[in-house]
């Protein structure tokens, strides 16, 4: 629920009011406030729990494409990394078909795709706009240039996490080529 500085509650309404801006319809948000995934930059969560729950979400929801992290978790948080393991993990277990639950695994990852977002170095990530040639030439499955009117939605949506604005946020919105420019590629 984002508790991390005790303020969840704030948090899921932010998130609420930053999905609405991005057209996303509040009863289409689902938190997860799991005791055992605490909002927590260091703390790496279970990846079979964090695989069962997401993996529920995705067949009761039918699911067609999943948009997540890399293993860099584009800032390093372990909360973030700990998402893609257990999409990995997924996928992984899909092709090797063990056990009753990769099961169900192969069942959804037959018809679900897993896209998962670049992670780049400090120097890319805050060269906004000018990271859009390089991204050009890298290889990647899938490359999202906002146009002006995408940016400044994304903006703020950003702006709509209040609680979370620290000032090297405002850099972020400001010179972060995520606001731009996002390469992904097929996990």
């Amino acid at each position: 629920s984002g508790n991390y500085y005790n303020q969840g509650e704030i948090r899921k309404k932010e998130l609420e009011q930053s999905c609405f801006l991005l057209g996303i319809p509040a009863s289409n948000v689902t938190v997860v406030d799991h005791r055992d995934l605490p909002d927590n930059p260091a703390v790496e969560w279970d990846t079979h729990l964090l695989a069962t729950l997401v993996l529920k979400h995705i067949e009761t929801n039918n699911i067609n494409l999943v948009v997540t992290f890399d293993a860099g978790g584009v800032s390093g948080h372990a909360n973030h990394i700990s998402l893609y393991t257990a999409l990995r993990y997924s996928v992984l277990h899909t092709s090797l078909n063990v056990s009753l639950l990769c099961y169900t695994v192969y069942v959804v990852f037959v018809w679900c795709h897993v896209l998962v977002l670049e992670s780049v170095n400090l120097f890319r990530k805050y060269i906004s706009i000018l990271d859009i040639p390089i991204s050009c030439l890298l290889p990647r499955d899938a490359l999202f240039i906002l146009t002006e009117e995408e940016t400044e939605q994304a903006r703020r949506a950003m702006r709509c996490h209040r609680s979370q604005l620290l000032w090297f946020r405002h850099i972020y919105i400001l010179l972060s080529r995520y606001m731009v420019v996002n390469s992904l590629r097929l996990l």
